[in-house]
């Protein structure tokens, strides 16, 4: 005879062993079917960027993947924080997600008071893609390389001018990178947008910056700007021309912006490693490897845990370089 887990007790009914196990039985067959509903992926910025091109990339594949949709929305402002806030306070159920760059952990650092906390309000789920940005100029400015640069802003102390596109953004960050690991006097212009930022740089007021490759290259293919260099490693297949800043003598000097998929805090374990199963499954996709690869991004897909590790890792790498530059939070 089964034993029963309750006992009756002023009218509420007995549990026994068999009514429990169908209950999580149940739970289990609802986990299992997940996706059930339309998911809403928060992306903090404007269409057009390269976090909008990776996010719509990822919603499309995802939902030919669990034949479900998963729905771009798009909540610009305030340096990607209000919707990182939106995504932070909604249910953690697995159908409200936020796709964005690395500027999410970055925000933290150089804004002040930032409504949640970048790591302890989210759940990783994995890393879609990263992609290391482009050195660009205008074509006035009498240098062709790297090594040219920083030549002429030594021979030039506190006269080059460098356009971010906004505070701790990726640019900004690799920006001041360079800068320390040169030892460079140039005067960093901050801008509202990475729009604002190029129509200063194609009109001469600014003379270069650092952005991913999806946003500067077409302004190098227009002839409006020339390419300097690439952050990473080792050179893009995208743009195989163009050298590397290592190869341009700073050695070490790698930097990249990293895309990713998180939920609110608390996402349930089974929905996070579906979710992360899919991504994994989305960019070994030879379709969306191409598409990634032609916009400038290398595919990762990783596992929660590793995409954790990851992103202890970037930040103890942001925080230094904040405070080598002497980065306060505004």
């Amino acid at each position: 005879m089964l034993r029963c887990l309750t006992t009756a007790k002023r009218g509420y009914p007995i549990r026994t062993a068999a009514t429990l196990a169908a209950m999580l039985l149940a739970v289990a067959a609802a986990r299992a079917a997940y996706p059930e509903r339309p998911v809403r992926v928060i992306v903090p910025y404007p269409p057009g960027g390269a976090v909008d091109a990776v996010a719509r990339i990822t919603g499309v594949k995802l939902s030919e993947q669990l034949n479900q949709n998963f729905i771009i929305d798009n909540r610009a402002g305030a340096n990607g924080v209000i919707g990182g806030e939106l995504v932070a306070r909604a249910q953690a159920d697995g159908y409200t997600l936020l796709s964005t760059a690395s500027i999410h952990v970055i925000n933290a650092l150089v804004i002040a008071k930032v409504p949640y906390d970048p790591v302890k309000d989210f759940t990783p789920v994995s890393q879609v893609a990263a992609g290391p940005l482009l050195v660009v100029a205008h074509p006035s400015l009498p240098v062709n390389g790297v090594r040219e640069l920083i030549a002429y802003a030594k021979a030039n102390p506190g006269k080059l001018t460098v356009a971010i596109s906004s505070r701790g953004a990726a640019g900004h960050l690799a920006t001041e990178m360079l800068k320390f690991s040169a030892g460079l006097d140039f005067l960093i212009v901050p801008y509202k947008g990475s729009g604002p930022a190029y129509l200063d740089l194609i009109g001469g007021r600014v003379q270069f910056m650092m952005d991913p490759i999806l946003a500067a290259l077409p302004h190098v293919r227009g002839g409006k700007l020339k390419a300097l260099a690439v952050t990473s490693l080792k050179r893009v297949a995208m743009v195989p021309e163009v050298p590397t800043v290592v190869e341009s003598g700073v050695a070490g000097f790698d930097f990249y912006s990293w895309y990713g998929l998180w939920g609110p805090r608390g996402m349930p374990r089974d929905v996070v490693e579906r979710l992360a199963r899919e991504v994994n499954r989305m960019v070994n996709h030879p379709d969306v490897a191409k598409r990634l690869t032609e916009q400038g991004f290398e595919t990762v897909g990783s596992s929660p845990q590793e995409f954790t590790r990851y992103i202890a890792a970037e930040m103890a790498k942001y925080t230094k370089i904040v405070k080598q530059a002497g980065i306060t939070a505004e």
